[in-house]
């Protein structure tokens, strides 16, 4: 693993506004982002991710290997659940229900975490093209149909009938639909498009991704002290080396298919990641018994931040090593 890039990595302002907002949160702060500004953010960095990746899928051009980029994290997003469950019925004496719906999180994924990765990448100087916000959008649903299989033993009916409104959260889910649809924008206007919002959506990008974070860290600081007794070794080893159990097989996957450096990373990433929007949404409706405490805690307060610090740059160097 290259050290200097976790060093980089780990004092980029960014990761360090996160930190700040863990712990003001673990200290018991009165620091807070008020929700209609943390919703604002959050709707600008899906903006402005999506339409930078439409451009730049604009000037790549659309062939096979979009084909086989989204094909591979469908695969991911499907598989990846299944090892995880299996881990965590090894592992812990969680319900298959609540087995189930954690499983879910770690096939989907975090687009904030996407989001701070392609910072890096593009740090290190690592080319990326812009297709690979397709995989992210390809990789919310499958992880759902999956963990319905789980929980559901196979039952088909019961999956059916569960499921119709999963799939209509997650696919209307806000930050999916914007993601998809300025991707499609971006790519419908192209360059023209880019310079003409490039001002709104490219200075500004880190400044408010350092705002954000701020508050990702005192979401998932708080959820840390609120259930911090939840989190047994077994969970917490579980919050910890599924991310790099599902980076291993992205990068793996990334490999396989002959694509570079930096889109091997980024196919890392969000199969290392776990979701905490659109999976919680649907989790609540389709499986309302399972414990929000226990999915939320994992993906939010242990896998995100891990992640977020030590993560990436370890699949970057990972994804340097198959690709």
């Amino acid at each position: 693993m290259d050290l200097s890039l976790a060093a980089q990595n780990l004092l980029s302002p960014p990761v360090l506004f996160f930190a700040l907002g863990l712990f003001a949160a673990l200290l018991r702060s009165d620091l807070a982002i008020p929700e209609a500004i943390a919703k604002g953010l959050s709707l600008y960095l899906m903006l402005a991710i999506g339409f930078k990746g439409g451009v730049a899928a604009s000037e790549h051009g659309l062939g096979w290997d979009l084909v086989l980029l989204v094909g591979g994290a469908i695969l991911l997003s499907f598989t990846i659940p299944l090892i995880a469950f299996a881990l965590l019925r090894a592992t812990t004496r969680l319900s298959r229900i609540d087995a189930a719906a954690i499983s879910a999180h770690y096939g989907s994924i975090s687009i904030v975490t996407f989001i701070a990765a392609t910072a890096v990448v593009e740090a290190a100087g690592l080319a990326f093209p812009g297709i690979m916000v397709a995989a992210a959008a390809a990789m919310e649903v499958p992880a759902i149909a999956s963990a319905l299989f789980l929980a559901r033993g196979g039952k088909a009916e019961e999956q059916a009938r569960a499921g119709k409104t999963s799939w209509r959260e997650v696919l209307l889910n806000g930050s999916v639909l914007l993601l998809v649809g300025a991707f499609i924008i971006g790519m419908a206007t192209g360059e023209r498009g880019y310079a003409d919002v490039s001002p709104f959506i490219v200075d500004p990008f880190k400044g408010v991704l350092c705002l954000f974070l701020l508050d990702m860290g005192l979401v998932a600081g708080r959820e840390l002290w609120q259930v911090r007794k939840v989190l047994n070794p077994a969970l917490l080893a579980f919050g910890l080396y599924m991310p790099l159990i599902g980076g291993f097989l992205g990068a793996a996957m990334g490999g396989l298919l002959g694509f570079g450096h930096g889109a091997t990373a980024l196919l890392a990433v969000l199969s290392a990641s776990a979701s905490y929007i659109a999976v919680p949404a649907a989790m609540r409706l389709a499986l309302p018994e399972a414990k929000p405490s226990l999915y939320l805690t994992l993906s939010l307060a242990v896998t995100f931040p891990f992640n977020l610090t030590i993560g990436i740059p370890f699949y970057i160097a990972l994804a340097g090593w198959l690709s």
